[in-house]
């Protein structure tokens, strides 16, 4: 017999359409256990614990709602089951999957977030099918750690290493890991290595306090961002989103306010550190991206945004010196460096 804790917090696969809108329901909770043992004839060989610590859609997630998820799971002392699944919402997927990835860094069993497309009782969600992917993954003792198995449409199943989850494609409900690289893929019940992991050696266990830092703002750059809009108190670092190809607007040529260089500037009189990600790193940069380096700006080398963002809420919510938060932000803690 498998035990297997599953987690239920809401999203679109605890959701129902009623009268043209989607929205969570405690009637469809189980239903996707309901579903996977009409489908599975091998389900008496498993038991399934369920906890619902939040029921939101994922849009209306909070830093917050990952300190209550993570109480809710270490209150059901995690280590007496084969493996976790929890549910989940598409909308910030990628983020709490980062944050259980980095927290649960030293974690024994697998743990897994399962989200839907559509809802449950619409023929075209592929939730079950994720579900089915996850229940697989854990009786197969594949290995440790936090994944997302996710179908695209018409595609076969991936299974993507929770720090190499990008968001979701615009207007699109597909899911990739950064730089396309699944880390396995499911067919027919069997699971294969995609892109195994380049570090050797496991990283280093770190132990960590679930305290999110509330000082962080991220920017995303576009076209005529004015940074004089920004208020700064109540910050205590700035995460700066960047171009594919690892760059910002570092001129003046069409005023100040719409240079970095010059919002950097204002941060550093201020004790406020300037991050940037995602960037690749490699023997040759843009001369804006020199020109940001030169400034001060930490770059946060071969690593997701998403995964930036929330290392850098734990960082600033786990340690106070400045390089006690640099080493951490540089140290590969859950797979999350390409």
């Amino acid at each position: 017999m498998k035990n297997i804790l599953v987690v239920f917090t809401g999203g679109t696969i605890g959701s129902i359409a009623t009268g043209g809108t989607i929205n969570t329901s405690d009637s469809t909770s189980f239903e996707l256990i309901r579903q996977f043992q009409q489908h599975d004839e091998n389900h008496r060989q498993i038991h399934f614990d369920t906890i619902q610590p939040l029921q939101i859609l994922s849009e209306n997630l909070a830093p917050g709602a990952w300190k209550t998820l993570i109480a809710a799971i270490e209150a059901a002392r995690p280590d007496q089951y084969d493996g976790i699944i929890i549910t989940h919402g598409t909308d910030t997927l990628a983020y709490t999957a980062c944050a259980l990835s980095f927290y649960f860094n030293a974690a024994k069993i697998p743990m897994l977030l399962v989200s839907s497309d559509y809802p449950l009782e619409n023929p075209k969600a592929n939730g079950l099918e994720n579900f089915i992917c996850a229940v697989e993954f854990i009786l197969q003792k594949i290995e440790t750690g936090v994944f997302v198995p996710y179908r695209n449409h018409q595609q076969i199943t991936q299974l993507h290493q929770g720090t190499r989850l990008a968001c979701s494609l615009q207007l699109s409900g597909d899911f990739f890991s950064v730089q396309g690289k699944s880390y396995m893929q499911f067919e027919n019940r069997q699971f294969s290595l995609l892109n195994p992991p380049a570090q050797q050696t496991p990283p280093r266990r770190i132990p960590l306090k679930a305290y999110f830092s509330d000082r962080i703002l991220m920017i995303k750059p576009y076209p005529g961002l004015d940074y004089a809009r920004f208020n700064l108190d109540h910050v205590d670092a700035v995460l700066h989103d960047l171009y594919h190809s690892g760059t910002a607007y570092a001129s003046p040529q069409w005023g100040e306010n719409y240079s970095l260089i010059e919002f950097m500037k204002r941060c550093e009189k201020q004790g406020i550190t300037v991050y940037l990600a995602p960037a690749i790193k490699s023997a040759d940069a843009y001369q804006s991206t020199q020109a940001l380096i030169e400034q001060g700006a930490k770059i946060i080398w071969d690593v997701s945004i998403e995964a930036a963002y929330v290392k850098l809420l734990l960082a600033y919510g786990n340690f106070d010196d400045k390089q006690e938060i640099m080493d951490f932000m540089v140290e590969d803690i859950a797979g999350e460096h390409l």
